[in-house]
């Protein structure tokens, strides 16, 4: 079975068998939980069916948070992506709605996939969605990427924290992006060295990346680092597809994350105490949703 210590055990594996990393973890789960790999899968294409139902309820007029700080970010993207004027290109303006969505339905309490965590719940679905819809990936392949997404997401969480509490927002959107960009490598054709190096390049960018959500809230600035954690997975993941290397080993990149959080002083650690949280601004939105 899969101890899940190292990204370099899994790529090991992946060569070693010529098969992918997320055929690996699917036979590794089914085994470890008991269950057949069809019954595995089964759940993994819920999960994947729950992730497509959160982007469109999000990207719907009038999706309000509970607090009302946020709001129809989604639909606003939408409607600008719909246009065809986007800078990066309609496809990539539709992920990071999608990401926004998805992001608006958490914080409107509406059900979502933790992936790896409510905080940085659009960055999985906002990839695996536009790969889905507009470049019309099979879903097979899709839910299979998933796969290799949790692979990763359980060595970080192993190796250092996919807590934002723990290890400010890089544990959070940061592990998120990593996982994204390793899935949409293997969706590519990409080797399991391919979706290492994605994953590290995307951890690299996001090293040191605080928790300060305004009024203690999965709001602001978490919505928006949604959306920014999309274009970081993709542009990973290209970069790793044209056959650059992370250089730094992806395990040595999480291990980097995990002193980095470690050293990173509890007030950009969710307390809400520090960073933008503690802006004029911020202040403001806490008062206008606790009071004084």
């Amino acid at each position: 079975m899969v101890s899940y210590n190292s990204v370099q055990e899994l790529v090991d594996a992946a060569n070693a068998q010529n098969c992918r990393i997320s055929d690996i973890c699917l036979k590794d789960q089914a085994k470890k939980m008991g269950l057949s790999e069809e019954k595995i899968y089964e759940n993994m294409e819920k999960c994947f069916d729950t992730m497509c139902e959160s982007a469109e309820w999000g990207e719907q007029k009038g999706r309000k948070s509970t607090s009302g700080l946020t709001g129809e970010e989604g639909y606003l993207m939408k409607q600008y992506a719909e246009q065809g004027k986007s800078l990066m290109g309609q496809p990539m303006s539709k992920a990071m709605s999608r990401a926004l969505a998805v992001s608006n339905c958490n914080a409107a309490m509406g059900k979502i996939v933790a992936t790896p965590t409510a905080g940085s719940c659009g960055i999985l679905p906002g990839c695996l969605i536009t790969a889905y819809q507009d470049r019309q990936i099979p879903k097979k392949d899709i839910v299979m990427s998933i796969f290799t997404a949790a692979a990763f997401g359980m060595i970080i969480a192993t190796k250092a924290s996919i807590a934002g509490a723990q290890g400010g927002c890089q544990a959070e959107c940061g592990s998120a992006s990593g996982m994204a960009a390793a899935a949409l490598v293997e969706l590519m054709g990409g080797t399991p060295k391919m979706c290492a190096d994605a994953l590290a390049i995307a951890i690299v960018n996001q090293e040191g990346l605080v928790c300060d959500p305004v009024a203690g809230l999965v709001e602001i600035p978490c919505i928006k680092r949604n959306a920014s954690g999309v274009v970081i997975a993709f542009s990973s993941a290209d970069m790793a597809l044209a056959g650059i290397e992370a250089k730094i080993p992806a395990d040595e990149c999480i291990d980097a994350m995990r002193e980095v959080g470690d050293a990173m002083s509890r007030d950009l650690k969710e307390t809400a105490t520090g960073g933008l949280a503690a802006t004029p601004t911020g202040k403001k939105y806490k008062e206008q949703v606790f009071g004084k």
